[in-house]
């Protein structure tokens, strides 16, 4: 798959709007090239992104498939999700607040894109508590029953940096779920040429180097949750893969912690029944195809770079992650290790 490929897809009005939140951008990076930004710049950048966020969600209100946190919740959500976003994109943020607030991030993406229409439909779930004085004591809670929309899920791992993502969503469906289903996962090796130009990028899936069974996903819940959806080339070419095969899953999530507008609107055009949820929506990509603004590379903030450009295995990634994270998800650990050994 190429940027080619990808541009392929969108619609000529596609482009025309791309374009304008690109202009509208240039005006922030003009003014962060000043040598000194004084309080009036600041001001200045607080207003242009403002009208970037409103033009932005008058875009994507466009696109039934993409479905902005931001732009879709009460107002009183937001500030939750501006902080969470906000600490992510902070360098001094650590690798292991980083890693919590990634974990916020998913727990907030759950209920996004499968909670909040379960409102209505709920199932009793009762706890026999360790209280037993003066008698056994029982919990009921009413929790969303979103049964029909968890069960057959799995997770599909693009990226280094999603491993950690698809085990917090994997961990809130075995949550929710009423059989506590832990979710098969397949493991994707895909990388773009990074010596070249967005305009120009490369996809290439490295089948040899990935861990999946294509039969299994047939008529499954596919589920992709990368922290950042930059291009779209990646989850583009591997769902274009796996439909040449014939495989004809039942739905496609996208999970993302911030996509850029035009890989949201890529994904959308090429996948016909891919959804695409997102807490945050940035503008533009730069000439490289990062992000902007953007929070850096999340596989290295949350995995650690890899030394000597060896790179890691899955398993060797999920033992750096540690005890009390590898305890915390164990049932999908164990599904991971069973999807590479076998």
């Amino acid at each position: 798959m190429t940027a080619e490929d990808l541009d392929g897809y969108l619609s000529e009005k596609d482009k025309e709007d791309i374009k304008k939140v690109e202009e509208m951008y240039s005006s922030c990076l003009e003014i962060s090239k000043k040598a000194e930004i004084e309080e009036k710049d600041l001001d200045s950048l607080a207003l242009i992104q403002r009208q970037i966020g409103h033009e932005t969600e008058r875009i994507v209100r466009k696109n039934k498939r993409i479905h902005v946190y931001s732009f879709d919740t009460p107002d009183e959500m937001h500030a939750e999700c501006s902080r969470i976003i906000a600490r992510l994109r902070d360098p001094e943020t650590d690798h292991e607040e980083f890693v919590y607030y990634i974990q916020r991030a998913y727990e907030m993406l759950f209920t996004h894109s499968y909670l909040a229409s379960s409102r209505k439909k709920k199932r009793k779930l009762v706890i026999a508590t360790p209280v037993k004085d003066p008698a056994n004591n029982y919990a009921v809670h009413f929790i969303p029953d979103c049964e029909d929309m968890i069960k057959d899920s799995v997770m599909c791992v693009m990226l280094r940096g999603a491993l950690l993502p698809s085990m917090i969503i994997s961990k809130e469906i075995e949550s929710y779920s009423e059989t506590g289903y832990i979710t098969p996962f397949a493991l994707f090796k895909i990388k773009r040429d990074e010596s070249r130009n967005e305009d120009d990028m490369n996809y290439v899936l490295s089948l040899d180097r990935s861990y999946f069974c294509a039969e299994a996903l047939e008529g499954k819940n596919l589920i992709f949750a990368d922290p950042m959806n930059a291009t779209g080339g990646s989850l583009v070419t591997i769902i274009k893969y796996i439909k040449n095969m014939g495989i004809k899953p039942k739905s496609i999530k996208v999970l993302n912690v911030i996509s850029a507008l035009k890989g949201a609107l890529r994904i959308t055009r090429a996948v016909e029944d891919a959804e695409i949820y997102t807490l945050w929506m940035d503008p533009v990509l730069n000439e490289k195809a990062y992000i902007l603004p953007g929070l850096g590379d999340a596989g290295d903030r949350l995995n650690g770079k890899d030394e000597d450009k060896k790179e890691r295995n899955i398993i060797q990634l999920i033992a750096d992650y540690g005890s009390s994270i590898v305890n915390l998800y164990r049932n999908q650990v164990r599904e991971i290790e069973k999807t590479v050994l076998s």
